[in-house]
Parts: structure tokens; C-alpha cells; sequence
């Protein structure tokens, strides 16, 4: 399942790299792409994912200044959610993600689901949204 095309991608990088908020040209400027991309392309696709609700923008002048709605962690963590809500089983779906892990992964999953419980445990993190399914 690939969200992004190529060049969604990379204004998105761009975006997600950047100290805060872009005006198109400074997208275009230091974005990371195959080929020359014209200022409208950029400009059209960047509009597109504003509309798609994973940008934020503001006037500024005569240009927009564009920024993510989330952060790439949390833009990937939804995305992932979404997969396992479709999946069919979420357990099945979970426990063939997992079994590709590195002991390495495992070791940090481990540590994630520590750090969870005890934010849930205090009250910092609420439980699972009920899955209809």
C-alpha cells in the first residue's frame, strides 16, 4: 500500500525536515527529487495535499507558508492503524508484522509496551479506541 506518490513524497520529506512552515518556492528549493520540477507542479501538488488534510497553510503575502499536520512518527503510526483496521483479524494481522522483527526490534518493542503501560497506568495515555470489528 503506497500513500504517497513520488512527488507527494517528497514535498512531505521536505516539509517533515523543515525547521517550521514553507513557502512553494522554499519546497521546490531544497526538496529532494529525480528531475526538475516546475514552481506550479509544486505548487498544484502542494494544494492537493492541503486539501487531502495533511497540510496546514497560511497567507503570507502572496504565498501560502505550508506545514505538516502531524508529525511523519504520527502521519506513520495512523497510516499503520488504518492497516491493521483492514486487515481483517488485528491479531493475525499484528502477530505476522511482529514475527518479521529483529531481535533488535523485539527488544524495542518490549521497551515501547513497558513505556505505555506506565503511561496508561498513570493516567498520561488513554487505552485503545474500540474496534468494531
Amino acid at each position: 500500500m503506497k500513500e504517497f506518490g513520488e512527488l507527494e513524497a517528497a514535498i512531505m520529506d521536505t516539509l517533515w525536515a523543515a525547521d517550521g512552515p514553507l513557502v512553494v518556492r522554499e519546497v521546490r528549493a531544497t526538496m529532494t527529487y529525480d528531475r526538475e520540477v516546475a514552481y506550479t507542479t509544486v505548487m498544484t501538488v502542494t494544494n492537493i495535499l492541503f486539501h487531502k488534510g495533511l497540510l496546514n497553510r497560511e497567507k503570507s503575502g502572496r504565498a501560502w507558508l505550508y506545514w505538516p499536520c502531524e508529525s511523519r512518527e504520527e502521519h506513520t503510526a495512523r497510516v499503520m492503524s488504518e492497516v491493521f483496521s483492514g486487515g481483517g483479524d488485528r491479531g493475525t494481522t499484528m502477530l505476522r508484522f511482529i514475527e518479521g522483527f529483529s531481535d533488535e526490534e523485539m527488544a524495542r518493542l518490549n521497551d515501547v509496551l513497558r513505556e505505555v503501560r506506565a503511561q496508561r497506568a498513570a493516567g498520561r495515555v488513554a487505552g485503545p479506541v474500540a474496534n468494531p470489528t
